[in-house]
């Protein structure tokens, strides 16, 4: 690490940190892409989207965008990056329930809630994650200031511990095919390519043609 700057200290992430982790989340699915999951599956504009976030990360069904399953990378007391690390097992059925929570929470109509599904549908022919054996990390960031400072390796270290104390022997994260950056860091990780899937009609309307996925040992 580079003179004058301070270790990053790796903790939890709280409720109160719905907003940074919301961010990040945002950031993650968005990559180099001007838009990500949430912004194409609400369809709102960029304080709504947040505001949706938040209220997913801190609700009482939890899933992988819940503050419970993050952890922060903080730089002299400030949050800077974040990634969530779990069991793959079951994330999609507890993430459609922790988004049919937040859009009752939010006044939203049914006929709301299945078109948000139905926007979001557009990642179905070509999402890849791991298997129900497989430790997850996933939605990982760091504020750009804070880029290239080691910071997400740390925290890759410490979900991949986690992931070995819990039992797992492979961990799995997944990107968007094109983010350079990620595949960079994740292969400086430790991680190998396992799998990719492309489909056009995703490549039309994110500019990505699909998600590629990686794996690793846990030692």
């Amino acid at each position: 690490m580079a003179a004058g700057r301070s270790q990053p200290a790796i903790r939890p992430a709280r409720n109160d940190d719905a907003s940074f982790v919301g961010r990040n989340i945002l950031a993650s699915q968005r990559g180099p892409l001007p838009r990500g999951w949430f912004d194409i599956a609400l369809g709102w504009d960029e304080p709504q989207c947040l505001s949706f976030v938040e209220r997913i990360a801190t609700a009482q069904r939890p899933s992988w965008w819940h503050v419970s399953q993050f952890i922060i990378a903080e730089v002299e007391g400030k949050p800077a990056a974040s990634l969530c690390a779990l069991p793959a097992s079951g994330i999609g059925l507890a993430a459609k329930a922790a988004i049919e929570t937040a859009a009752t929470e939010s006044g939203l109509t049914a006929s709301d809630v299945a078109a948000i599904f139905q926007r979001g549908a557009y990642t179905r022919n070509c999402w890849v994650q791991g298997g129900d054996g497989d430790w997850l990390i996933e939605h990982v960031a760091a504020l750009p200031e804070y880029r290239g400072r080691g910071l997400v390796q740390a925290l890759i270290d410490h979900a991949l511990v986690a992931g070995r104390d819990a039992g797992f022997a492979r961990a799995s994260i997944s990107f968007l095919i094109g983010n350079e950056a990620a595949e960079r860091c994740y292969a400086k990780a430790g991680f190998a390519f396992a799998e990719e899937k492309r489909d056009p009609a995703f490549e039309r309307l994110t500019g990505s043609p699909g998600f590629r996925r990686f794996v690793r040992t846990i030692a």
